[in-house]
């Protein structure tokens, strides 16, 4: 664990592991990502955007970092993609109450464009997504789901490690591998590896729907995973 001289951790690590709680449930780790400093991108985000949801849920919906929106409000997917999500999860019969919804990235990351400094969406890099993965796992091994959507690349590869590719692996039923803080294959071992019959399938992220030439395509393409999501659970 790397520290400053006067025994913290240190925010130019990148690693959240040093700020997550010893134990207790969602809300113990909610409380305690608040003040995390496990990457630079606090400094300049509002808010630490935890995950929301049903607690005990059997789905789980990772999408990339928070968005404009979800950086004012402190909730994840409550701007136009997580609309998008929303109508998409009732179309294959998903009730979206009954889910749990987070980011691999907790924090917002933006640059500013345009006479009115508007906030505009900028990618995590690797080593963001990585420093911000021990939040991701603690969320899986608490509410312990038995699918989990990737929902863009972002999402896929904190799950699956950076051979991930939304293409090629979108719409399949992938056996959920074990999870440790730091894998970047995410195939290592811990406590609560994940069963065979647990697993994670990939989808676009709904803001690629709202940028896409032809939304009505692509949202159909989006409807057609979730809808392998839905069966499974069924």
């Amino acid at each position: 664990m790397s520290r400053t001289r006067e025994g913290g951790p240190d925010p130019q690590a990148y690693d959240a592991g040093p700020y997550l709680p010893q134990d207790g449930g969602l809300s113990e780790y909610r409380r305690a990502a608040a003040d995390c400093r496990g990457c630079p991108l606090y400094a300049n985000a509002t808010r630490t955007v935890f995950g929301s949801g049903d607690p005990a849920a059997r789905l789980v919906l990772v999408g990339e970092q928070p968005g404009d929106r979800e950086d004012t409000v402190g909730e994840p997917f409550v701007g136009p993609a997580g609309r998008v999500l929303r109508r998409a999860l009732e179309d294959v019969g998903i009730d979206a109450d009954t889910v749990y919804m987070t980011n691999a990235v907790k924090h917002f990351k933006f640059t500013r464009e345009g006479r009115g400094k508007r906030r505009i969406h900028k990618a995590p890099s690797l080593r963001e997504t990585t420093a911000c993965r021990p939040w991701l796992v603690a969320e899986l091994q608490l509410v312990d789901p038995d699918v989990v959507v990737a929902l863009g690349a972002t999402a896929g590869k904190a799950l699956l490690g950076s051979s991930f590719s939304v293409t090629r692996n979108r719409g399949s039923l992938i056996p959920m591998p074990g999870l440790t803080p730091t894998s970047d294959e995410g195939d290592g071992e811990s406590g609560r590896d994940r069963a065979p019959e647990r697993y994670v399938v990939a989808t676009l992220h709904p803001s690629a729907i709202l940028r896409s030439d032809d939304r009505e395509t692509a949202y159909a393409g989006m409807r057609a995973d979730l809808l392998v999501a839905a069966e499974a659970l069924a």
